[in-house]
């Protein structure tokens, strides 16, 4: 495949990342780790990662503007051009020696998520996509699965946990979904997730709760292996609402309309 010059920039970017990551998870033990949160680690892997990416990035195009897990947003002189960036998507997966965990980077212009990369340096899984151009994995052209019926599908999902609030509401949706689908599945990566929903592992995907910087590339990436993506009301507001419902036409139909319903009667 051919990439863009803004690609090639991004994917150099999460594989020097990722290469960082692969030498501390081999090391994992040894990480000093500290809390920021109920449940919420941030780990010495995760604070170099990004400074890795910040580096190349700034580097490559120093007046572009970032919105990082761990820095926050960093004002640019182009106004037009934002990177959105998760240096280690799944720390929790990481620091428990688990391999599935992603560097998420994602390019925005003018408000349009325009390219993205999610990078899987345990599996050296590479999930590039840009707009028009389609979504690949290690150069091979992704497409989303083909069933469109709950009942044959596998679902993927976010599960809360400690320090994070809407548990209730979460197992109402939970219990609907369990019902009328095949197998329900948590990889702990919502990059990841939405990266296995593009090449057609998993058939749908829905969380709550989230950052902008979880689930911008991987936005892309679904609608570029020609799937489709909402908020939880069905609208497009993904990255303000920190909420993403994924899938083909006819799966991701079908899930938005189980998770918002209430919980039946027993």
């Amino acid at each position: 495949m051919a990439r863009s010059a803004i690609l090639n920039v991004m994917v150099q970017a999460a594989m020097k990342a990722g290469r960082s990551l692969s030498r501390d998870f081999g090391e994992v033990q040894n990480l000093q780790v500290s809390m920021k949160g109920p449940g919420d680690y941030v780990s010495q892997a995760d604070r170099k990662a990004e400074e890795i990416v910040f580096a190349e990035l700034s580097k490559a195009r120093p007046g572009y503007a970032f919105l990082m897990e761990e820095r926050g947003a960093v004002e640019g002189e182009d106004s037009q051009h934002r990177w959105i960036v998760d240096p280690l998507d799944g720390t929790t997966n990481f620091l428990h020696g688990i391999p599935l965990f992603a560097v998420s980077i994602a390019l925005e212009r003018q408000g349009q998520i325009v390219a993205g990369v999610v990078y899987n340096p345990a599996m050296d899984e590479l999930y590039t996509a840009e707009r028009g151009g389609g979504a690949f994995m290690n150069d091979r052209r992704l497409r989303v699965a083909g069933r469109a019926k709950l009942t044959d599908a596998v679902i993927g999902c976010g599960v809360p946990h400690l320090g994070r609030g809407q548990h209730g509401n979460f197992l109402i949706e939970l219990r609907n979904v369990m019902a009328e689908v095949s197998g329900v599945r948590r990889l702990g990566s919502v990059a990841l997730d939405l990266a296995y929903v593009a090449a057609g592992r998993m058939d749908g995907f829905w969380e709550t709760g989230l950052s902008s910087w979880d689930i911008a590339a991987g936005i892309l990436l679904v609608r570029e292996a020609g799937g489709f993506v909402s908020d939880m009301d069905g609208g497009q507001d993904m990255l303000d609402a920190g909420a993403v419902v994924a899938g083909n036409e006819p799966i991701q139909r079908a899930l938005l309309k189980t998770v918002k319903k209430p919980l039946a009667a027993r």
